[in-house]
C-alpha cells in the first residue's frame, strides 16, 4: 500500500476512542534567541516603506487591505514567506482562529506564481506547497509560511495514495520524508473560506487546546475529483526526533520539478 501505514493495536484503539491525536506530553517550546528578525523586518522595514514611500522593499509584496506580507527567504532558489503584518508569533497564536482573521493560507497559496516567475518555468500544481512548522522546528516567533516546491518524492507518494485519501483528517498516518502525517483531501481549487488553521483545530481531537504542537503542510492535487489540495500535519515529538517541520516536505532547489 505504498507509504500508508496503519495505526496499529493500541493506535487504532485511540484513533476509535477520539484521543490519538493527544500524543506525548510536551516539554516547553524553545526560546528562539533571534526569533524577532522577521518581525523587525515587517514592522521597521515593508510596512512603512509601503505606507510612507510606496516601496515595500525589502519584502515583494506589501498588502495592507489583506493583512500580510510577501519575502524571498535568503534561502532557497524560489522560497517565499507570507507573514501577517499583525503581531502573530505562530500557529499556536491564539489570534489566528478568531473571528475575522485573513486566510493567510489562501494568500499563499496564491503567491505560487512568485515561485514559478523566479525559477523562469512553469510549474504543475502538484509541484507546490505551503507549509507551517511548530514551535519546536522553526527559528522565527513571527508566523511564516513557506511557499516553495513540494518535494517530489513526497509528490509521487501523495499520488500514489491520493484514492485513499478522504474529505475528512485520515484515521491511520502516512510516513513522508521519515515522519507519520494526518492527511485530508480539499475538494476546492482555491481555498476560499477554507482556512487550514480552523480545519485542524475544528478536525483533529484535542489541536484546538494545543495549536503549538502541530505542523501543517497544503500540496496543490489534481485528480478524478478535480483541481484541489492535500492538507497534512504531524505532532511534534521531540524526544523521538520530531520536531514537526513541515517544511522538511519541501525541495527548497526546487531541483525536480517543472520543465
Amino acid at each position: 500500500m505504498s507509504s500508508f501505514i496503519r495505526i496499529i493495536a493500541f493506535g487504532l484503539t485511540l484513533a476509535v476512542c477520539g484521543c490519538a491525536t493527544r500524543g506525548p506530553d510536551l516539554p516547553p517550546p524553545p526560546v528562539h534567541a533571534h526569533g524577532q528578525a522577521l518581525w523587525k523586518i515587517i514592522s521597521e522595514q515593508c510596512v512603512p516603506g509601503a505606507l510612507q514611500r510606496r516601496d515595500p522593499a525589502p519584502c515583494a509584496v506589501v498588502s495592507l487591505d489583506g493583512g500580510f506580507v510577501v519575502l524571498k527567504d535568503r534561502d532557497g532558489a524560489s522560497q517565499y514567506l507570507v507573514m501577517p503584518t499583525d503581531k502573530i508569533t505562530g500557529i499556536e497564536d491564539p489570534k489566528l482562529l478568531a473571528p475575522g482573521v485573513p486566510n493567510y493560507f489562501a494568500a499563499a497559496w496564491e503567491v505560487r506564481s512568485l515561485v514559478q516567475t523566479r525559477l523562469g518555468r512553469p510549474l504543475e500544481r502538484e509541484d507546490l506547497s505551503v507549509a507551517v512548522n511548530s514551535p519546536y522546528g522553526r527559528s522565527q516567533d513571527q508566523l511564516h509560511l513557506h511557499v516553495d516546491c513540494l518535494d517530489a518524492g513526497v509528490r509521487e507518494a501523495l499520488r500514489a495514495d491520493g484514492p485513499q485519501i478522504g474529505p475528512a483528517w485520515s484515521r491511520a498516518r502516512f510516513a513522508l520524508a521519515g515522519h507519520l502525517y494526518w492527511i485530508r483531501r480539499i475538494d476546492a481549487a482555491t481555498l476560499g473560506r477554507v482556512d487550514p488553521f480552523r480545519l485542524l483545530a475544528d478536525g483533529m481531537p484535542g489541536a484546538r487546546r494545543s495549536m503549538g504542537a502541530w505542523t501543517l503542510v497544503l500540496a496543490g492535487e489534481s485528480s478524478a475529483f478535480g483541481p484541489g489540495f492535500f492538507l497534512m500535519a504531524d505532532r511534534a515529538d521531540p524526544k523521538a526526533g520530531d520536531r514537526a517541520s513541515g517544511e522538511s516536505l519541501q525541495d527548497h532547489a526546487c531541483s525536480r520539478v517543472g520543465g
